[in-house]
């Protein structure tokens, strides 16, 4: 199949082959191939240089194949093609963690900030991926928020709403961390009112070269109309960044919002906000190291989070899920 920016449409080509006895299928978009195949090389113990990126899609209970352009001709002239490879499971524990401070006026209503702590481990040379702007960037920025909120506490202005701080693990491997939050909540996903996300806001990318005091924003307007607002308002007052949507499209081809730990919140028809600086040549390299990030605009996107979800916990009235029909 060739990619389709039409998710549904996707889906109901994926049905009916599988309704036909497919067990696999080869979707073509070369320019998603060669931004995953260099991860799933570094993967390879054995360093292969296989033109296939192998996945399990679990909804569809189907094989996947993510194929580059190269393979393109053979499959579409209908050539044979024979795939031998061996399957291996292994379960390995890992760990969200998380913090809460309580609401001092609606206790019961939970904004979650969340940023992934996990990366991709090292290559088979034993070369680290530092992971520092994926997503050091994010953690350390959740970590400043908490001490932000924690130091209004502190001076007796604490929020009204309560705050979930989520690091959680296993976003490279597909989500898995947030999935298990989601499907394991601490507190009630029908009073999880907002999940502001942060996966990737240390760095700048080659669109913004020249300019580099903005962040990319995804799903803000997706589910709720206030949020969206809200996540404006505080950035005209207080940190005056570009607010690029560029990512926020249906039609991108990059398909962001539905690749980081957010996702699985607004699943649910939680409003969320991803926050995001963009990929660059270091992405998801041994490369992504410390003296590469941009502190000064780390801090400003993280003021732009913490004014937001300030503002959401503190504000009178409980923002809603009001586009649900939207994100479906």
């Amino acid at each position: 199949s060739k990619w389709s920016n039409n998710r549904q449409e996707l889906s109901s080509k994926l049905n009916t082959a599988k309704e036909q006895g497919a067990k696999a299928f080869f979707l073509i978009n070369d320019s998603m191939f060669k931004l995953y195949a260099p991860y799933y090389r570094a993967r390879d113990e054995q360093g292969g240089e296989s033109n296939l990126s192998l996945d399990v899609n679990e909804d569809d209970a189907m094989y996947g194949f993510l194929v580059g352009q190269s393979m393109e001709a053979v499959l579409l002239n209908g050539n044979e093609i024979k795939i031998d490879y061996n399957q291996e499971s292994e379960s390995i524990s890992s760990d969200n963690v998380a913090a809460m401070i309580k609401g001092s006026e609606k206790p019961n209503e939970y904004i979650v900030l969340s940023a992934h702590l996990d990366h991709v481990g090292m290559n088979k040379d034993g070369e680290v991926f530092n992971g520092a702007d994926d997503d050091g960037s994010g953690t350390v920025a959740v970590l400043e928020i908490a001490e932000a909120f924690k130091k209004a506490i502190n001076d007796g202005h604490g929020p009204k709403r309560s705050i979930l701080f989520l690091h959680v693990t296993g976003e490279e491997k597909g989500l898995l961390g947030s999935r298990y939050y989601t499907e394991n909540p601490i507190f009630p996903i029908a009073n999880t009112i907002a999940n502001l996300n942060i996966d990737m806001i240390g760095r700048v990318d080659e669109r913004h070269k020249g300019n580099p005091n903005y962040v990319y924003l995804i799903g803000s307007d997706k589910l709720s109309t206030a949020l969206h607002e809200i996540s404006e308002a505080m950035n005209t007052k207080y940190t005056s960044l570009e607010l690029d949507y560029k990512y926020n499209d249906e039609n991108d081809p990059n398909r962001f919002y539905y690749r980081s730990d957010h996702y699985n919140f607004a699943k649910l028809n939680v409003p969320i906000i991803f926050y995001f600086n963009g990929t660059h040549a270091d992405y998801h390299k041994e490369t992504d190291t410390p003296d590469k990030i941009n502190y000064e605009q780390l801090e400003t996107r993280t003021r732009l989070v913490f004014h937001t979800a300030w503002e959401v916990a503190n504000r009178e009235a409980t923002i809603v899920a009001d586009k649900i029909e939207k994100a479906e």
